[in-house]
């Protein structure tokens, strides 16, 4: 943010009191302050004020930069920061407003910069937008939130001429139509209006044309008209199609503007505007599209672009190559060329130009809806605004990052840059040494510049790329320090105003550097840090800017003061710190010697801090919390407090204490007279104090009295107020920086006293006096100084003895970038203090390194020794053994890791738990939603051996509101049937007609008779226990009432036939629990069978699965569980316990002796029972194993016994298990039947399932009919009031309209009887002259009649194009009449000078001749005028009249619709559906073709046989009457015939008479009475017609034989002139060629003056060619006439040729 050299000539408008403004101060006529110069910069709101002249606001001023010269001039504002800005070239005028509550709009001339008016409005915050008209005194205005509301002001005037309001819509462009000051465009981030300002001669309007734009794919499909998107359409089934805003049921505003999700598509977001020589507009977008809006349609059309030449090609492919290249050495990324975001754009003849973010300027050349682009110029940076002088001259190129640049369109060069401007915020600025001729700034992102303090003029600038924090100047040297955020200093060498350079650098620690402060004698710099580190530096350059140690306070430091004692010769640094706990200040205090200087390492210890003998600090605690604090040299302190808005005074050699708590008490308390956070600034020779805050105000006090002598509004708080204030050593300027505004203002002495600029002079000079020599030498020094590179030893100045043991300096790290800034990689770098901590840690490593290594090798030893331990630890029984926690030897490390890991598990413990308890409360919630409210849980019955599955229906239990509900339908039903009772008796005791027939079966169909036909009732359900009698008939249901209560007992019926079917599905649920048992207790036996069969065969188990109990889902088996379960110690313990029982009782069962001899003789049992008898087996007798001869007789009968005794219980088992086989199969079968009977009551429960399904949806289906009956109907009422209240906006329109049209009318007739009086005035001042002229001679009077005609040509062609103007649309105002009135008669001057009166007139007539004449070219530019308005009027109530009649047919429409809205309604009340109940095969149809049924009316059989009846006897009653009209009408046709008969005979017989009476008797008719041979004279009569017709056919025949010889001839003639044409084309082609050649040649040899010579000679031949055809055509013409004239005298002379 940078301006160009600033200085106060004769080319710009002068810097005074009257732009500026005068600081006020307590005694004006002894101290006043102004400003000096500005300098500041914004990319916003530029504007040219003249051909040279640029203009932009920047805080409070608004700042004049001359182009060529380079020199601004400021206008400040008086209230406070300058909001929008417009200016107008035309008029050389600017308007800007302020940013303050209820702002006002300000006029000003340019160059005198006088205000010229205020516009006062009814804004409550903001102006965002100011646009001057290009005709015309007007100015359009737009205010931000609350008010947002568009304004058009005659500022001449100082009227509102009409205005508009918008909620909510924030504008971001705003310009008039340079050709016509009633069309404005107004530009949002998303959309386009164009508003026209309607002129009824006095009134204003605003008439806005919003612009439809397209979406973000180039389509303009998606504005659509949903709150009329049909006309009138219905669906045949369906009912009306209604818009959706009717569906959602909006009414009111909400339906006009509604839009449904899917259908909204986001449209083109446009950036930047511009109007076109045809008040057209160009408009670029966000999405790169470049749009051309009609104004007159408000459309707008997408410019695509022409295909590229093979040259733009190769130019646009080298550009991007070159932009590739710059991008890789400037490290970053390379990308493409190629079109973005057009930002800005500006039009001129030529074309149109625009730019954006890529900082390439282009130029479309449009050619309607297609443009070809070229490439003007390149500025690397992306541009925010381009604006074309007002001679369209020079194009002003401003970039984001605050360059500005010129570029001249008709040279096609490169970009000039004009100003290398600030690219952030102004951080800091000093005055450079010795104060009265140099000042130094730098912005936050470490621009520095060199000012000329005399006028503010910048001489040169430095990037450092850095992220600077603060900056001072060396009062003992031409240097200066920036410090930065990383915590580096920088020193800049400035010895060279025109060429800063950086000499050195020093990384002093990884903290933040805060402030800079220089000592008056420049010996030391003091750097305040974060985290209370305080560093102190050698300032001097010739010792390096040696780092001489530090100071860390316990607290923050929020501000450091420094007042050299240059009699003591120290340096007395005062330090305000924050106490964080007390929410208090304090001071300390601590001395700098000169001897710090000399030999630093006695004052410091190894770390590089000050020892605290070496400083002597001193601590008082301050009873106010302060922000800022000052000490003067008398131990004076000043403090700015931050809880209240004053200024407190310490008197530090006072012992002012408070004992309880004990702090320093304040001596006095001055009001500051500001608000917000603050502080305060120290003139050099402690005279004057400054005072700044948010509020932007700066004020200047006697340090001696605290009187305000000055104060200056020089910035604001919008702006964030002032950041910084510094004096100049002789105290004449002061330098003022804002927080986020952006100028640096150079304040001065307008009038001081004497005497305090002689103090101020006296300091300055005895400053210098001691600080000259020191100046000269360490300039000298600076000067030798080479420019610095990074380098890793550049931190290590105070580290001598490690400068030696370093290799030579390595190559640099630091590198310039291509736009002179410096960058430097410092990521290995350490800091200062970091070095110095390494070298303490080192020393103290090399120092202990012996104990270190026999500390070592002990820890190993007993390492050693203790995994001996333990192995020998795991050698011994396990009860001599030591556990594991013996063995460690660091009880408190182990006893530190338990409690992370307990904690660790605590907290995933914690997780576990509440992730368990969401899940528990989502389980409750799911199960009291889904389970717990059912009243009948929902289950299902499976078959055993078929996949059949039926499930229940879930019923909810109704709640008390719908039983309420489902009684009072009950009982209006009841009510309802009793009156039908009560009628029919009624109807039968009147009378017996058909009507009582039909309400009789009415009757019986409401009441579901059981004869009625359930196809008639649409449903089943009375066959499955539905009571359908208490239903609405379905020819009944008209009313919302009905329809509801319908619905209500379709839903009861519909929970009664579940409830029936759930009862049938327990009743089988619980049969097949009962079978399940019986199968059950058959297993049983079916496995004891074959466990004593001994057969491995598997038993069918039938169970409930969990759909058929799923109530098992809701309760976790121990089985389900894979994991272990975790057990708490308790849990754990009592478990442990019940297994040592367990195992006890185990263990005693197992000592029983009774059991164990019991199992050892008999297998356990005292009887063997029939079960047992497949077990029993007979023993072998003994002698079985010995050989049979052995055996003896005994033996053998013994063995027979044993043989029968084994044949026997054989066959008795045998005969067992074929009884258990028998009953095994008898179960089985059992099973399988029971089963398989109850699969088939499942399958018939499944079938009755499905006819109830069947039934449910008939009534649902009915429900559904019903439901859309009723939303159909809401739609139609949201729709009916939506389009009321619409007709009711539209005619509070039209009666608006219809009151500014009797308005208009009346006007009209007003202004008419003016205009007919002023053209009678005119017409009497024309007769008038001969009568007021009358003495006057005859031929003087026809000269001065001539005179009276006689008008200025030039004044009156400008009138004439005037009138043109305003009639092609634009308005006529007084002041343009005015003026056209003004410039007529100073061009009357010139006509009514004596030297145009005729010779011999009289000078008084002539005298009255003028005045006669003005009277009457006044009298003509009346009636003209008059006749402008008129027109004007007239045009205006044209506009209203189609307005009117727009309107009118819009409310016609409206009308239409509603009337179409209440038919469909009282059709949808009639047109029920119906529902039946159709059986297959009954409807038949002869063709595939399904009739139309959309015209059919359902009505009953009995009403179509009556009326059938009814028609049969009424035409055989009219066939009767017939017959008999028949032979009636046969006797009057025959009489009438008779008399129409006799009546033409009788005609007839007249006519005849007639005939004869008048018959004529012509020559022919004579001549046949009289002569006898009438036919001879016929023949001979033809016979000479006949030679007549020979004679004309001979002469026919010649004619055609001449006149085909001439087409031969001309035929001849055309086919010799088209082969001269052929030639002739040949010559020119190479005729054309050799021209050609010829013009290059010519353009190649520069022979310019020979073409012009040949081309003279060559148009002299041309002249006498031309000369000698006239010659000859006239000699033609001649010759004709003299052949003509010889042609007539032959034939004359020879009459029989």
């Amino acid at each position: 943010m940078a301006a160009g050299g600033e200085e106060r000539g004769s080319g710009g408008p002068k810097l005074g009191a009257e732009a500026l403004g005068d600081g006020r101060c307590s005694s004006p006529d002894e101290v006043t302050l102004e400003v000096s110069w500005v300098q500041g910069f914004s990319n916003k709101n530029f504007g040219f004020i003249g051909n040279q002249t640029v203009c932009y606001p920047c805080g409070n001023y608004i700042l004049f930069l001359d182009i060529k010269t380079k020199k601004t001039t400021a206008l400040q504002c008086q209230t406070g920061q300058v909001g929008a800005l417009a200016v107008n070239t035309n008029r050389g005028v600017l308007a800007f407003s302020d940013r303050k509550l209820n702002p006002v709009i300000y006029i000003y001339s340019f160059p005198e910069l006088n205000k010229l008016t205020e516009l006062k409005g009814h804004v409550q915050l903001d102006y965002t937008l100011l646009a001057f008209s290009f005709l015309g005194p007007y100015l359009a205005s737009y205010s931000s939130f609350p008010d947002f509301v568009l304004s058009v002001w005659n500022w001449q005037e100082n009227i509102l001429l009409c205005s508009v309001s918008q909620p909510g819509v924030a504008a971001t462009s705003l310009s008039f139509n340079p050709m016509n000051w009633q069309q404005l465009c107004f530009v949002t981030e998303s959309s386009v209006t164009i508003w026209c300002i309607e002129v009824n001669h006095d009134e204003h309007y605003l008439i806005g044309n919003p612009v439809k734009l397209p979406d973000g794919q180039g389509s303009l499909d998606h504005h659509k008209d949903l709150f009329f998107p049909y006309s009138c359409d219905e669906d045949p089934y369906h009912g009306p199609i209604m818009p959706v805003s009717a569906i959602a049921g909006l009414v009111g505003d909400e339906a006009e503007i509604f839009v449904p999700r899917t259908d909204i598509k986001p449209s083109l977001h446009p950036t930047a505007h511009c109007w076109t020589a045809t008040s057209d507009v160009y408009l670029g977008c966000k999405e790169g599209y470049i749009l051309a809006i009609d104004t007159k349609k408000c459309s707008a059309s997408i410019i695509q672009q022409k295909p590229l030449s093979e040259h733009m090609r190769k130019v646009l492919d080298t550009l991007d190559y070159v932009r590739r290249e710059v991008q890789k050495k400037k490290g970053g990324k390379s990308k493409a060329l190629q079109r973005t975001v057009v930002f800005t754009m500006a039009f001129c003849n030529e074309g149109l130009y625009t730019a954006g973010t890529e900082g390439v300027v282009y130029f479309y050349h449009i050619s309607g809806l297609q443009y070809e682009m070229k490439i003007c110029t390149d500025v690397s940076e992306p541009i925010s605004t381009l604006i074309f002088s007002p001679d369209y001259t020079i194009l002003l190129i401003v970039t984001d990052q605050g360059s500005i640049y010129t570029y001249e369109p008709a040279h096609r060069g490169e970009a000039v840059k004009l100003l290398n401007a600030f690219s952030s915020y102004l951080l800091a600025a000093d005055f450079l040494t010795p104060g009265d001729k140099y000042c130094v700034s730098v912005t936050i992102s470490g621009e520095v510049q060199v000012w000329l303090l005399e006028n503010g003029t910048c001489l040169s600038t430095l990037n450092l790329d850095i992220e600077a924090t603060a900056m001072a100047c060396c009062p003992s040297s031409n240097g200066v320090a920036v410090g930065t955020q990383g915590g580096q200093i920088y020193f800049i060498d400035i010895t060279k105003a025109e060429a800063p350079r950086v000499v050195h650098r020093i990384f002093l620690s990884e903290f933040p550097v805060l402030s800079l402060h220089y000592d008056q004698s420049g010996q030391f710099l003091i750097i305040r840090a974060t985290e209370g580190y305080i560093f102190i530096l050698d300032a001097r350059p010739s010792k390096l800017f040696q780092v001489l140690g530090y100071v860390v306070l316990a607290g923050e430091v929020l501000s450091l003061s420094v007042v050299s004692d240059f009699k003591n010769n120290l340096v007395e640094v005062m330090v305000l710190l924050s106490v964080a706990e007390v929410q208090q200040t304090k001071l300390e205090i601590f001395c700098l010697s000169s001897e710090l200087t000399k030999g630093i390492d006695k004052y410091v210890n190894e770390q590089g801090m000050l020892n605290a003998s070496a400083i002597k600090k001193e601590q008082y605690d301050l009873e106010y919390p302060l922000s800022s604090a000052v000490r003067l040299e008398d131990n004076i302190v000043y403090g700015y407090c931050t809880c209240a808005p004053f200024i407190c005074k310490y008197d530090l050699s006072k012992q002012n204490i408070f004992n309880d708590p004990p702090v320093f008490l304040s001596e006095k308390r001055i009001p500051s007279n500001q608000f917000g956070s603050g502080f305060i600034c120290l003139s050099p020779n402690s005279r004057w104090l400054a005072s700044a805050a948010k509020g932007g105000v700066l004020f200047i006090y006697d340090t001696s009295t605290m009187e305000i002598l000055a104060q200056n509004h020089c910035h604001s708080h919008e702006g964030g107020g002032i950041r910084s204030v510094v004096f100049s050593l002789d105290g004449k300027f002061i330098l003022v920086n804002g927080e986020n505004d952006g100028p640096l203002v150079c304040l001065k002495w307008k009038k001081i006293k004497k005497i305090e600029v002689k103090e101020a002079a006296f300091h300055w000079e005895f400053l210098l006096t001691m600080l000259n020599r020191s100046i000269l030498d360490e300039n000298d020094v600076l000067r030798c100084m080479t420019e610095w590179q990074f380098e890793s030893e550049s931190t290590s100045e105070s580290l001598p003895e490690e400068k030696s043991k370093k290799p030579p300096l390595e190559p640099s790290n630091a590198a310039l970038r291509e736009d002179g800034s410096l960058h430097s990689d410092n990521t290995s770098e350490v800091s200062w203090l970091g070095q110095k901590t390494e070298k303490v840690i080192r020393e103290e490593t090399e120092r202990f390194a012996n104990q270190k290594k026999e500390l070592q090798i002990g820890i190993e030893k007993l390492h050693k020794t203790i995994q001996k331990m333990m192995h020998e630890n795991e050698q011994v029984p396990d009860i001599e053994k030591l556990g594991q926690q013996e063995f460690n030897l660091d009880m408190e490390e182990q006893e530190r890791a338990e409690a992370e890991a307990e904690q660790e598990v605590a907290r995933v413990r914690e997780k576990i738990e509440m992730e368990i308890l969401a899940n528990c409360y989502l389980q409750d919630v799911i199960k009291r939603e889904c389970w717990d409210s059912m009243c009948v849980k929902g289950r299902a019955v499976k078959c055993f051996h078929i996949p059949c599955e039926v499930k229940n229906y879930p019923l909810k239990e109704r709640d008390e509101e719908e039983l309420r509900t489902l009684e009072k339908v009950l009982h209006l039903r009841k009510i309802e049937a009793a009156n039908l009772k009560v009628q029919k008796k009624v109807l039968e005791a009147t009378s017996k007609t058909v009507l009582f027939k039909e309400e009789e079966e009415k009757t019986e169909e409401v009441m579901a008779d059981d004869t009625a036909s359930c196809c008639l009732v649409g449903s089943l359900s009375s066959r499955y226990g539905a009571d359908t009698s208490i239903l609405y008939h379905q020819l009944d249901l008209h009313s919302r009432e009905q329809k509801v209560n319908q619905i209500v007992l379709l839903k009861d019926i519909i929970y009664k036939v579940k409830t029936a079917f759930n009862k049938e599905f327990d009743t089988v649920a619980q049969q097949k629990e009962q079978e399940i048992a019986r199968v059950k207790e058959r297993n049983l036996r079916i496995r004891e069978i074959l466990a004593q069969l001994d057969l491995q065969v598997e038993v069918w188990e039938p169970g409930l699965t969990g759909d058929e109990k799923p109530e098992q889902v809701l309760t976790v088996q121990d089985s389900e569980i894979k994991v272990e379960k975790y057990l708490t110690p308790q849990e754990r313990e009592k478990a442990e316990m019940l297994a040592k029982l367990e195992m006890e009782r185990h263990l005693a069962a197992l000592d029983n002796e009774r059991l164990r001899a019991l199992n050892d003789m008999m297998g356990g049992v005292l009887e063997v029972k029939k079960e047992d008898i497949l077990k029993i087996d007979i023993p072998p007798p003994s002698f079985i194993s010995k050989p049979e001869d052995e055996w003896n007789d005994q033996e053998k009968k013994i063995f027979r016994d044993y043989e029968e005794k084994v044949k026997d219980l054989n066959e008795e088992k045998e005969n067992y298990r074929r009884a258990l086989e028998n009953e095994l199969k008898e179960l089985e079968a059992s099973i399988q039947e029971t089963t398989e009977n109850f699969d088939k009551t499942v399958c018939k429960l499944f079938e009755r399932k499905v006819e109830l399904e069947k039934v449910i949806y008939q009534e649902e289906l009915k429900i559904v009919n019903l439901i859309y009956s009723l939303l159909l109907d809401e739609e139609v009422d949201s729709r009916e009031a939506a389009l009321h209240h619409f007709l009711v906006k539209m005619q509070k329109e039209k009666v608006k309209i219809a009151r500014t049209l009797e308005t208009t009318k009346r006007k009209i007739d007003f202004y008419t009887d003016k205009y007919d009086n002023a053209i009678a005035e005119d017409k009497n001042l024309e007769y008038g002259f001969r009568k007021e002229f009358a003495n006057v001679p005859a031929n003087l009077l026809n000269e001065l009649l001539e005179l009276y005609k006689c008008r200025p040509r030039t004044v009156m062609t400008e009138i004439y194009l005037d009138t043109a103007s305003h009639s092609r649309g634009c308005s006529a105002s007084a002041e343009d009449y005015r003026d056209a009135l003004t410039r007529l008669m100073k061009a009357m001057d010139e006509l009514d000078n004596p030297e145009h009166m005729p010779n011999g007139l009289d000078p008084s007539v002539w005298e009255n001749f003028c005045l006669a004449r003005r009277n009457k070219m006044e009298s003509e530019q009346l009636v003209k005028w008059m006749a402008l308005i008129l027109a004007e009027i007239e045009v205006f109530l044209q506009r209203r009249t189609d307005d009117n009649e727009k309107m009118s047919s819009k409310i016609e429409k409206i009308f239409q619709e509603l009337t179409w809205l209440q038919e469909e309604k009282m059709k949808l009340q009639l047109n029920l559906t119906f529902q039946f109940l159709l059986k297959q095969g009954q409807v038949e149809l002869e063709s595939t073709e399904i009739p139309d049924y959309a015209d059919a009316i359902f009505i009953k059989k009995s009403v179509i046989e009556e009326l059938n009846c009814n028609i049969m006897e009424q035409g055989e009653k009219k066939i009767a009457s017939m017959v008999e009209c028949k032979e009636f009408s046969k006797g009057i046709f025959r009489l009438e015939w008779e008399h129409k008969k006799m009546r033409m005979q009788i005609e007839d017989l007249k006519q005849k008479a007639q005939d004869i009476v008048t018959l004529p008797i012509t020559k022919d008719r004579q001549l046949f009475l009289t002569m006898l041979n009438y036919d001879t004279r016929v023949a001979h009569r033809i016979a000479v017609m006949e030679q007549t017709l020979g004679v004309m056919d001979k002469v026919h025949k010649k004619n055609m034989k001449k006149h085909k010889k001439k087409i031969q001839e001309l035929e001849k003639c055309i086919s010799l002139k088209e082969q001269a044409n052929y030639e002739l084309s040949l010559e020119l082609k190479e005729m054309l060629v050799s021209v050609s050649e010829r013009r290059h040649i010519s353009q190649a040899a520069d022979t310019q003056r020979i073409s012009e010579r040949t081309a003279k000679q060559r148009y002299r031949e041309i002249l006498k060619q031309k000369h000698l055809r006239g010659l000859i055509e006239e000699q033609e013409k001649q010759l004709e006439i003299l052949q003509a004239e010889a042609e007539r005298l032959r034939s004359k002379t020879f009459p029989v040729l």
